[in-house]
């Protein structure tokens, strides 16, 4: 009778019980470092949109003042609250990374939970980002074995498997043994949640599903260390994730969730974001701007415009096709491949300003975007890659196409260190001098040095 296999949770307990900040690999530390500079520039950037101040004053109301800093709003709040309102901010702009496996976006999770935590347990830097490697590895690794389903089925995988990366990290901070850690990602389960209905509206829960990511995580391990007992197969169980969300003829192979865990760390196969939208739009934008660049476009010059896409993506970005080429707010624009090509050919670029009033009320933008269409693209590399071609045929009759197989930012197409930190700059000096979001970069930057998080924390606060 063959051997039972431990629990995926007790695996990933064990990894964790020896993961020694002194001998985190120098390759993974870079990135992390690299990853956290970048969620926390898109953070400060948020605060200067009108969603933060709504969702901060909701989460304040919670549970009054507290000893936890809220990044660029000069607040402190209960842990928790902190966790949620700073993870809200870090992926309220969707700007942040994705782990492209796993269609997570894993550091909007993680970097406000182990910033967190890492203040209110005094843990040294190297610490914090050995927490912040953990909870990437459990979040992508989990994400990864659903390859795309969860996606494809309405869950936000961000929000569903980001809770189990947010319950490890807490767990290796509390310093947790592993019996007690693999109770917490049992706990984290029944605290998840995270799914695409907004995509309907332009809602924005979307946001905030990193913070309960985050939220879950803190309470699972904390319930976890006070002896509340987590089901043992929260994964595979007969009523784990696996089954429940993905189905029981979906095949995952439990040992593969776990094979050679950190060899090399998931961090290094998070990608980048160089445009604020829906990461499967990037390849377009690329497109767009390469015709444009090449032809000399201009949006009357084009009789119509075809996007090759993968099957998989298309009810995110896609339809219904309607509203993707009139979207109502910056949220929706985001999120329609239509909008997001139209204001890249129209205006040479793709940032935060083409999200703003005046360009959802562009009327060269909006007529262009009505000539978008989309069709399946059978050269796709998804979900390895988020590959995209267009084919822009103009009232002259010349059809002129271009393909982006590797998105740019990807782990094989990486955004440069110099490229992330002018993002960081761009992001944070809306929010704060240059000065002050150079203070920010030196203290990330030494961040496997430092002996704790507080010079950091009250760089972030103001």
């Amino acid at each position: 009778m063959p051997k039972t296999p431990p629990p995926i949770t007790t695996r990933f307990a064990e990894f964790a019980a020896g993961l020694d900040p002194a001998c985190l690999p120098p390759e993974a530390v870079a990135r992390a470092k690299l990853a956290v500079l970048d969620t926390l520039g898109i953070a400060l950037a948020s605060t200067s949109y009108d969603f933060a101040h709504r969702t901060a004053s909701g989460v304040a109301a919670l549970g009054g003042p507290g000893d936890s800093p809220v990044i660029g709003l000069g607040l402190k709040l209960p842990l928790r609250d902190a966790v949620l309102l700073n993870a809200t901010l870090a992926h309220g702009l969707d700007f942040d990374d994705t782990h492209t496996a796993s269609t997570s976006h894993c550091s909007a999770s993680a970097v406000p939970l182990v910033l967190g935590m890492s203040l209110a347990t005094r843990a040294s830097g190297a610490r914090a980002i050995a927490a912040y490697l953990l909870a990437v590895e459990v979040t992508a690794r989990i994400g990864a074995a659903a390859r795309g389903t969860l996606q494809k089925r309405g869950w936000h995988p961000t929000g569903i498997v980001g809770t189990f990366g947010c319950a490890a990290a807490a767990s290796y901070l509390l310093d947790l043994p592993p019996a007690q850690f693999a109770h917490a990602l049992g706990v984290a389960w029944s605290v998840t949640s995270g799914n695409f209905e907004f995509v309907a509206d332009g809602a924005w829960t979307k946001r905030m599903h990193p913070g309960w990511a985050g939220v879950g995580g803190i309470t699972a391990a904390h319930l976890a260390k006070g002896g509340f007992v987590g089901p043992g197969r929260p994964l595979e169980g007969r009523f784990g994730l696996f089954n429940l969300l993905l189905g029981a003829d979906f095949p995952v192979d439990p040992e593969a969730v776990t094979a050679k865990l950190g060899a090399p760390f998931e961090v290094m196969n998070i990608a980048m974001k160089p445009y604020p939208a829906c990461h499967f739009i990037h390849a377009f934008v690329d497109c767009a701007l390469a015709l444009r660049e090449r032809h000399g476009l201009t949006a009357s010059s084009i009789a119509g415009i075809k996007a090759l896409i993968h099957p998989d993506p298309v009810n995110v970005v896609c339809e219904p096709e309607a509203a993707k080429r009139r979207p109502g707010n910056a949220y929706e624009a985001q999120f329609s491949i239509h909008y997001v090509i139209a204001a890249s050919l129209v205006r040479g670029r793709f940032g935060l300003g083409e999200l703003d009033a005046a360009a959802l009320a562009d009327h060269e933008i909006l007529e262009l975007a009505a000539r978008v269409g989309y069709g399946h693209d059978p050269d796709s590399a998804f979900p390895a890659a988020y590959s995209g071609a267009l084919e822009v045929t103009l009232h002259d009759g010349r059809v002129l196409k271009h393909r982006e197989q590797i998105n740019r930012g990807a782990a094989d197409n990486p955004l440069s260190d110099a490229e992330v930190h002018a993002k960081f700059f761009d992001n944070a000096t809306r929010a704060v001098s240059r000065a002050r979001a150079g203070r920010i970069l030196a203290l990330v930057e030494t961040l496997d040095t430092a002996p704790d998080l507080t010079a950091l924390g009250a760089a972030l606060a103001g």
